[in-house]
This record gives C-alpha cells, structure tokens and sequence, in this order.
C-alpha cells in the first residue's frame, strides 16, 4: 500500500497522530540506489513488493526476479483476509487500496513466462567465464576464443557455435600459437566441460536469438502504470551461477544500452537484484570491479538498482557505498559473523539519538524495518523504526490459469516464444571440416587407411625415400665386406648367428669412421 505523495512514494510508518512517523522514498533520489537486507522470513519479499507498487504507480517500470515464486501475486487485486486485518488494527495502519499492476512474466527456460535470451557473443568472455566457473588461465583462453571467432567472421550466437569453435581451435592450437598465444588442450577441455554442465542444467536455452530487447522491460500500460516485469526464478536459482550471470547481463545491457540523462524526477527503470549474495560468491576482482562501475555510472542512465540479500556483509564495501536507501529488516544474532553483521548494519545507518540501533536490529519482528532514505539533499535521514506497508496487490502466486491469460494477453506476446537458428559459426565450421574431406570416387588407395594420400586444406605427405643404388654407399660396402649385406635366401640358425655378428662389427666400424670424418670437420677427432 505505498501512497503517492508530494513527499515522495511512502512505504512505511509508524505511531499515530502528533507522534506518527512516515518513511517517503523520494523518486528523484531512487536512482541513488538501495539495500533490503534481513533474515529469511522477516519481510523482505514484503518490502520488495510494496516498492514495486510505488514504483508502478507513478509509472515507473520494473524489473525484478521472483526467487520464491511468489511475486506474480501484484498482478492481482488484494483482499483483506482475517489474518492482514489483525496486523493493520495492532500496528494502526490503514486498510490499503487494493488493486492490480500490469504484469509481464519471464523465464529462462520459457516455461512460466516469455523466453529470455541472449546471444553468446553479447554476454562477453568475462561473464561467460563466470558462469562456467574458469580459473585465469581458462578465462584467458576462453578470450582467445572470442578473439579468434571475431577475426575469422564467425557469429557466437548459441551454445553450439561456442563448442563448435572451441573444437576447431583445440585442434589447431598450433596454428594459433605465434599470433594468439599457448592454447592448451587442458584449458579447451575446462571450457567444453563447463559447457556441457550449462547444458546439462538447461542453461543452453538461454543462447540464442531472438535475443531480448531491453526496451521491452520499460513499458507502461493505458493508465500510464509502469508495466512490472518478474522473471521467474525459482528454478533458476538452481543454477546459481547463471542466474547471477544473467542478471548482470541485464544490468550491463541496461548500462550499454541507454543514453546518459543525468538526474531525473523520477527513474526510467528500477531493477531489484534479489538473493544479491549469489553475484558476489567467489567473484574474481575484475568482475566485482566491473559491477561497481555500472552500479556507480549506471544511475546516470536513469536506472535505480536495489539489492536484496540476507547479511549486508554479503556485499562488497565498494558496492555498499553506492547503496544510499537503506531498509533493515531483523538480524539474527547467533553466531560471531551474524553479530559482525548486526553491528556493521547499524554503523553503516545514520544514527538516531533516541534510538539503539544495534540493539532494535535484533529485536525487530516480522514486517519491521529499520529505514534510513535520501532526503531532498540527498542526505542519508535519521533511522527510524517502522512497520512496513503491506501491498494493495495479492500476496502470494497466482493460479496457472492466471499465468496463461497473462502470457495471451501481454505487449511481447508471440515476440519470443519461437527461437531462431541463422547461419553462424557451427554452420561455418561444419562446412569447412566438408571441405576437407576427401573425393567421393575412392581409390583402391583411398580405401587402404595405409596407404598415403593428401587432403585438402593439409600438407602433403614427403615422398618415399628411393633406394640407394647397389654398392652406391660407404657403410653398406664395409658390411657387406664383412658379412653384414642383405640376403634373399633363408639362411641357417649358424649363418644367422654369423651375420648378425658381422652386423654389429659393420656398424661400430661404420660409427668409428663417421666419428672420425665428423671430427676432422669440426675441429679434430678427441684423445
């Protein structure tokens, strides 16, 4: 139930009459970022509905991944069911609003929501490396990769392409080395292994064209709401690594995508990144340093990003000071690390002379939060303890029935559902590996594997050796003198024993004389 005022887009309060106190998050300062931090069960989902309401009510459209399942409910009217209805009358709230918000629903794998796509060659080297979990080494060779398709004309769209070429420069590693660097057939091997575990996860399906086109995540409807845009999650989130990836995807598109327009009034875009943690997890620092120059250079764009996480120590120090709207929902503290966090959130909250809130931290029940926004200066406000506002849309999933007249009815509807295969580097490389094969009228040569023969594309084989004439060579006549010359004629167990004896008396003669001759050349023979 987040009211639109002059004050900005109210999403808490707390205390009646004289002594209420509202929390408004001013539009123009949502581009400054945010933080919605708290323990599993303590309202965050809550949180994050109640603002994508405010957000859509002054048309502003967002984005954000429904982890639980449970988002798709704001596209739905709310009802004021036995259990709401006690907590408004004990907290002193009004009953909200209800109403629905233009929905459009998304999924990677196409099945509860319009297929999400993107080209192989969009997503980069550096993210792909994420994904597919590559050490510096691998990450080193995968841009090689990229590097080798771009010089050669060859289109990185799907997944097969990326195997295809991965392939075709293990197997000419060697051809590569002198312009591009080692390649090792280990590190083409980490690739093609992180590939198929990508596949085997169904990650694949997220590949390919056509891919999205971000203009269509900032719609409004007829009435001027910004359309909310929830992306199905819960099944990505199986795949940790890809669904961190593609959300940075996304951000990055969003930052390359969009022209610069300063300070609005209120953003183009707000994009809740929600289970933060998992973009963080073991990210090389070239990847946590590119997330801090888009979050940092991105609000320039108009695009307000919010994190949502459990512990604010799961984000990095240097992300954590662009994050300028705090909401802190309860911290359990258990453990040292859960008691580091609880004080690193209040020391990083502006303080409140008549309120502990290290101590409130803790103490704070379910749909409380402590929350400090950006005033008008965009000064970080005193901390106040409030009791959020629970959404005027559903709380909780919608009925398959409801997800299908969503899907009919939507702006992109048809746009992405049938997946487009053109001719790119596959195709290409398939052709070139025709090429090389051999004539279709064989040779009785050609059918002896043994038998030597060119093919296209490779060098051909040196030609045999002739024989030296008879008596044409110096080691061969001293063996034959003694003996050690080549018969045609089956010799007896004695004749053997004294040809091969002859033999080796032939070649240590041979080896004496060589020695010799190359001695006299280099310098003279060793006493």
């Amino acid at each position: 139930m987040a009211s639109i005022q002059d004050e900005g887009i109210l999403i808490a309060q707390h205390g009646t009459g004289n002594s209420m106190v509202r929390c408004f998050l001013r539009p123009d300062k949502a581009n400054r970022h945010g933080l919605i931090t708290g323990a599993t069960g303590t309202g965050k989902t809550i949180t994050l509905q109640t603002l994508a309401e405010g957000f859509s009510s002054i048309g502003v459209p967002v984005f954000m991944a429904d982890v639980k399942g449970d988002l798709t409910g704001i596209s739905q009217k709310g009802a004021l069911g036995a259990k709401l209805g006690k907590i408004l009358q004990e907290r002193g709230i009004s009953e909200p609003a209800f109403s629905a918000y233009p929905t459009s629903l998304w999924d990677v794998f196409g099945q509860q929501g319009h297929p999400v796509r993107a080209t192989v060659s969009d997503l980069g080297p550096l993210l792909l490396a994420r994904m597919l979990n590559l050490n510096e080494t691998q990450a080193g060779v995968l841009q090689l990769v990229f590097k080798i398709a771009d010089d050669d004309g060859l289109l990185l769209l799907d997944m097969k392409d990326l195997r295809a070429m991965c392939q075709d420069v293990g197997d000419n590693a060697s051809q590569y080395t002198t312009e591009y660097g080692n390649i090792s057939a280990a590190s083409i091997g980490a690739i093609q292994r992180g590939l198929m575990q990508i596949e085997e996860q169904g990650g694949d399906q997220f590949f390919g064209e056509p891919m999205l086109n971000i203009a269509d995540f900032m719609q409004t409807d007829g009435s001027g709401k910004g359309v909310v845009n929830v992306l199905a999650a819960d099944k990505l989130m199986q795949s940790p690594r890809l669904y961190a990836t593609f959300l940075l995807w996304m951000l990055s598109e969003l930052f390359e995508a969009l022209p610069e327009v300063g300070d609005l009034d209120k953003p183009k875009l707000v994009f809740f990144f929600d289970e933060a943690h998992l973009l963080f997890a073991d990210a090389p620092k070239v990847l946590i340093e590119r997330i801090e120059l888009v979050v940092r250079l991105v609000r320039s764009k108009g695009v307000g990003v919010f994190f949502v996480t459990q512990n604010p120590l799961d984000i990095p120090d240097s992300v954590l000071a662009q994050l300028g709207n705090r909401v802190q929902h309860a911290l359990r503290a258990f453990t040292p690390r859960d008691q580091k966090a609880v004080k690193s959130a209040a020391d990083t909250m502006r303080a409140n002379p008549g309120l502990d809130v290290a101590t409130a931290i803790t103490e704070l029940g379910v749909g409380e939060a402590l929350i400090s926004l950006l005033d008008e200066k965009g000064r970080p406000a005193l901390t106040e303890r409030v009791y959020v506002l629970p959404p005027a849309s559903q709380i909780g999933p919608i009925q398959p029935e409801q997800r299908k007249a969503l899907l009919t009815d939507s702006i992109v509807a048809g746009v992405y559902e049938k997946a487009v295969d053109r001719t790119s580097a596959f195709e290409a490389l398939k052709g070139r590996t025709l090429s090389r094969e051999p004539a279709t009228d064989a040779t009785p040569e050609d059918l002896d594997p043994a038998a030597p023969r060119a093919r296209a594309g490779r060098a051909a084989p040196a030609p045999e050796p002739q024989a030296a004439p008879a008596g044409g060579g110096l080691l061969d006549s001293i063996g034959d003198m003694l003996g050690g010359g080549a018969r045609r004629s089956r010799a007896s167990v004695g004749e053997q024993m004294i040809k091969s004896a002859a033999s080796s008396i032939g070649r240590e003669v041979g080896r004496q004389i060589i020695r010799g001759v190359l001695g006299s050349i280099l310098g003279g023979s060793r006493r």
